[in-house]
């Protein structure tokens, strides 16, 4: 019998690092089990991985928290990719063919995966996304299994500086392997937009702690990627500095004013000393600064609000009271909050919320990916009272296991023989890594 496969995946964020654990049967259902969060300061800057060793010692416990709960030991993960710098380059790649033979998707693979080659300028190329395709000169929603002399593939170039991948290298520099690299917002993009939304036209908007990610899709092709370096975190900075109060208070306020961004409607309320009034008017102000900028984005991507027909907001920023009707009104477009990805089973109803939708489509898209017999987790089993590894030995005084979490600088506690049978020797030090980012991100 086929053995059911457990996916992993992990993202970092400016405000909060999350991993997440599924299982995908052997009939294709994919159960997401546990999903574990801590969040950050100082750490991460829009996007970027700033500390190493603190974003390590918080994977490793993230990590060991997963594997705690399903006895096993996680080998590989698959890492999302976001950040302020990550956007699209549109790029185009010829070639001529024997038009006495068909097009085959070796061929579409072998062209997308030259563009993918192409060098861009103080940026490293992330993933390859196809645009339009073109046989003798005709576009083609499909050229595979057409004839013709030359073909032309239209290619998003998802790009970003060469800091934001390797520091996510050097977190994950401890035993465990990265699977794959996948680009958050193309994830959620493909597994939360319906395809009605992509094909007529749609903004997806993520609102994060430091950055604000649009992507466009029309006639189902991703037209633009862009990051902003502005989010929900600008906003609590605002009222932490016009009113004269610590992070914490802002953020309760934020949340918790029943109209923030219509600073005149309502009966003022006092929140901690604050008066709502008072926060609202900052809260307004930049909250209009973030709409216009994702207003721009049409524009910079050569397009009006008449070339969609929706916007989908995703992110724990999207929570703002108000937001909806408010970019409603101030694009004339159609507004909605995205929910999970509908080919997930949620085990746990609890980890259904908006700020999840990344690492939930992050999941979605590695169940797609993931080849069969393989799997990011390898489980323990027993017999008759002995773990026994997956490569079926009875586990010795000191397993491989053990040898792999060392290297992972785990301090873990010493098993009593009647619960396990081995003993678990976990020690060494997390390195002192710490890393600046190669690239100082100014405005």
């Amino acid at each position: 019998m086929e053995k059911n496969q457990y996916i992993v995946a992990l993202e970092i964020g400016s405000s909060k690092i999350v991993g997440a654990m599924a299982e995908k049967s052997s009939s294709g259902m994919v159960s997401v089990k546990h999903l574990v969060k801590e969040n950050l300061t100082n750490c991460v800057r829009y996007g970027c991985v700033q500390n190493v060793e603190n974003i390590k010692g918080s994977i490793n416990r993230i990590l060991t928290d997963l594997e705690r709960r399903v006895g096993g030991r996680v080998t590989s993960v698959y890492m999302g990719v976001s950040g302020r710098s990550l956007h699209n380059e549109v790029s185009e790649e010829n070639r001529s063919l024997d038009a006495s033979k068909g097009i085959t998707d070796e061929i579409i693979a072998s062209i997308i995966k030259d563009a993918g080659r192409k060098p861009i300028k103080n940026y490293e190329t992330i993933d390859v996304v196809p645009r339009a395709y073109y046989v003798d000169k005709a576009a083609t929603p499909n050229p595979v299994g057409q004839f013709g002399s030359s073909i032309k593939i239209k290619v998003n170039l998802i790009v970003a500086k060469p800091a934001i991948k390797l520091n996510l290298n050097r977190v994950m520099s401890f035993g465990v392997k990265v699977k794959d690299y996948l680009v958050t917002p193309l994830a959620v993009g493909e597994h939360v937009l319906s395809d009605r939304e992509r094909s007529l036209g749609c903004m997806l908007v993520d609102l994060g702690a430091e950055t604000t990610t649009v992507a466009i899709y029309k006639e189902d092709a991703l037209l633009y990627l862009n990051t902003l370096p502005l989010g929900g975190r600008n906003i609590t900075r605002d009222i932490m500095n016009g009113l004269n109060v610590l992070e914490d208070t802002a953020e309760k306020v934020k949340v918790n004013i029943s109209s923030p961004l219509d600073p005149g409607n309502g009966a003022p309320v006092v929140i901690e000393g604050v008066t709502s009034t008072d926060a609202a008017n900052y809260i307004s102000a930049r909250n209009g600064e973030i709409m216009a900028n994702i207003n721009n984005q049409l524009t910079l991507a050569g397009l009006s609000t008449n070339d969609i027909r929706s916007i989908v907001l995703v992110g724990g920023g999207s929570q703002l009271q108000g937001l909806v009707a408010k970019l409603q009104e101030t694009m004339a477009v159609n507004v909605t909050v995205g929910s999970y990805p509908s080919t997930l089973n949620l085990l746990d109803h609890s980890i259904n919320r908006i700020e999840n939708i990344e690492i939930l489509s992050l999941i979605a898209k590695a169940a797609e990916m993931i080849e069969p017999g393989e799997t990011c987790v390898e489980i323990q089993t027993y017999d008759d009272g002995l773990i026994v590894q997956p490569n079926n030995e009875v586990a010795d005084k000191k397993p491989a296991d053990d040898e792999d979490d060392d290297k992972r600088g785990r301090k873990g506690k010493k098993k009593e023989k009647k619960q396990s049978g081995w003993a678990a020797k976990i020690g060494s030090a997390l390195k002192n890594l710490m890393s600046e980012d190669e690239e100082e991100y100014d405005e």
